[in-house]
């Protein structure tokens, strides 16, 4: 029996389907994977997620394995070199934001003891689980993504549009936007 799966999966790109079935809006208190997934949809933005994913490993090498205490302390020197490498997207633009964003992550850890604690008060401590049943239902944004895009760039963070705020959220299971007819709904719901 064929899986039933969200549209924007596709069939063909393996990396995609283990995405899906495995990771996407499976709930994550890890601050590495927040940090990871923050660095991954900041370089996003623009951009299909597949491109990004199929590039994971690339980023993986080239940050450090999305370590912010090394990503902070990241020079102009490093940074023109990131440039240079074709495993990650070369943007200047959002490989500085991602330099910035580990600076201001880690004084988000400070502050609240770990981003996880801090970035899951912007859905009650509890993932928000939706009942969609197309594509076109699921939202680019929340009221929830507006305000953690909001609190973030007041923090000194970039490329953390509401839109980037609100595909991590879903990345990171704050959300469940899973359609209710693909099998990862209801695991996902119940994990």
């Amino acid at each position: 029996m064929v899986k039933k799966r969200c549209g924007w999966v596709g069939e063909s790109n393996p990396l995609m389907l283990e995405y899906h079935d495995r990771e996407w809006g499976v709930p994550v208190h890890d601050d590495g994977k927040h940090f990871e997934f923050l660095v991954l949809e900041g370089a996003q933005a623009g951009l299909s997620w597949s491109i990004v994913l199929n590039k994971r490993k690339g980023y993986r090498r080239a940050f450090s394995e999305f370590n912010p205490n090394k990503v902070a302390r990241y020079t102009e020197k490093r940074v023109q070199k990131l440039l240079l490498d074709p495993g990650i997207i070369r943007n200047r633009q959002k490989i500085e934001a991602a330099v910035r964003n580990a600076r201001a992550f880690l004084a988000i850890q400070d502050e609240f003891g770990s981003f996880d604690v801090y970035a899951w008060r912007f859905v009650g401590g509890q993932p928000k689980v939706n009942h969609w049943k197309v594509m076109k239902q699921i939202p680019a944004t929340s009221t929830e993504s507006d305000a953690f895009s909001k609190d973030l760039k007041q923090r000194g963070f970039s490329f953390v549009g509401s839109t980037v705020l609100y595909a991590h959220m879903q990345a990171v299971g704050m959300v469940n936007d899973h359609l209710v007819d693909c099998f990862r709904h209801r695991e996902v719901s119940t994990a």
